[in-house]
C-alpha cells in the first residue's frame, strides 16, 4: 500500500462528515469573557490556531489552551492548521501576559502548548521555564499541564521542563509508527517515545500523549501504539478523529465510528492508563482538568 491518502486516480478521497462530528457554535458570556482576555493581551491559543472543534465547550467553561513562542511553527506537519514559516521574534513579556491572564480567568488548572521553534538554540525551552515559573508566582494554587515539542531530541533542552516539574507533561505521538513520516514530516516516532520515557525517568509523575485516527492506520496499529506508550509508563491518553483543516492538508481516510472509540477506551484502561479520553471530537486538552 504505497500511498494511503489517495485513490487509484491519484486524487484525494473526499468523504462526507457523519452526524456525530457536529460541534457547538461559540457563544455565551463566559466564552465572550475569555475571548476578550485573549484578544486584549494579544495571546495565542491552540483553540483558535488549530481550529479545535471543542472551542465553544471549553471556552464556555472558562478553559483555554495557551500557545507560547508565537503563532508560526517552524515545522510543516501535514495534519496541523497552525501557520508554518520562519519563527517570529519572541515577545519577552509573553510569560508574564500568560501568568496574568491565568490570574484574571481564575483558572484552577491551565494548559500551555507551543509551536515548534527549531530556529532557536534552546528550542524555546527557556521561555517554557519562565512561563511555568511566572504562572506559579501569580497563581500558586493553579496546576499546570504542558504540551511540549520534542526539542529535536536535544535532551539538555528537555531538562528545562523536567526541572520545573509541571503537574502533567504531555507530548503527542500523533499517529502510528508506519505513517509517522507522512503525517509528521520532521518528527520521529521513537524519538517521541523517548521524550516520554525521559520525562518519566526524570521525575514527572503524570505523562500524557495523544493519537489521531482516520489517517489510514489499522486497529492493530493503534493498539500497538498504546502498548508502546504504556511501555514508558504514560498515564493519560487522548484519541480523537483527524479532521482535515484545509485542502492543502492530508485528506481524511476514514471517519471512525464512536463505537470504535469506545472500544479503544476500554482497551486503553485495560492496558493500565489512568485516564483515556476517546471520541470523535476529543483533542489533546479535552477535559484536561480531570486528568490532574
Amino acid at each position: 500500500m504505497a500511498n494511503l491518502f489517495k485513490n487509484k486516480a491519484d486524487q484525494p478521497v473526499k468523504i462526507g462528515k457523519p452526524k456525530w462530528l457536529k460541534s457547538k457554535i461559540s457563544s455565551g458570556e463566559e466564552y465572550k469573557k475569555l475571548k476578550n482576555i485573549v484578544d486584549e493581551n494579544n495571546l495565542h491559543t491552540i483553540c483558535q490556531s488549530g481550529k479545535c472543534p471543542n472551542q465553544a465547550e471549553c471556552w464556555g467553561a472558562g478553559t483555554a489552551t495557551f500557545m507560547i513562542l508565537g503563532n508560526t511553527c517552524t515545522r510543516s506537519c501535514q495534519f496541523c492548521n497552525v501557520a508554518t514559516g520562519k519563527g517570529e521574534e519572541l515577545d519577552p513579556f509573553e510569560p508574564l501576559k500568560i501568568a496574568r491572564s491565568v490570574e484574571l480567568m481564575k483558572l484552577q488548572h491551565c494548559v500551555i502548548t507551543s509551536v515548534d521553534r527549531d530556529d532557536l538554540a534552546d528550542g524555546g525551552a527557556n521561555a517554557w521555564k519562565k512561563t511555568v515559573d511566572l504562572i506559579r508566582k501569580y497563581n500558586p494554587a493553579t496546576t499546570i499541564e504542558t504540551l511540549i515539542p520534542d526539542f529535536k531530541g536535544e535532551w539538555e533542552n528537555l531538562q528545562y521542563i523536567i526541572d520545573v516539574k509541571p503537574e502533567i507533561v504531555s507530548h503527542n505521538i500523533e499517529t502510528v509508527e508506519r505513517i509517522t513520516k507522512e503525517v509528521r514530516i520532521q518528527a520521529k516516532y521513537w524519538r517521541s517515545i523517548e521524550v516520554l520515557d525521559r520525562l518519566k525517568k526524570g521525575g514527572i509523575q503524570r505523562t500524557k500523549s495523544g493519537i489521531m485516527v482516520g489517517l489510514g492506520e489499522t486497529k492493530a496499529e493503534v493498539i500497538k501504539t498504546m502498548n508502546d506508550l504504556r511501555s514508558v509508563d504514560v498515564n493519560i491518553l487522548t484519541i480523537g478523529q483527524y479532521l482535515q483543516p484545509t485542502k492543502k492538508h492530508l485528506p481524511v481516510s476514514e471517519f471512525v465510528h464512536p463505537d470504535v472509540f469506545a472500544e479503544y477506551k476500554n482497551i486503553g484502561m485495560e492496558l493500565g492508563f489512568t485516564h483515556v479520553e476517546s471520541g470523535p471530537l476529543v483533542r489533546s486538552s479535552y477535559h484536561a482538568e480531570r486528568h490532574i
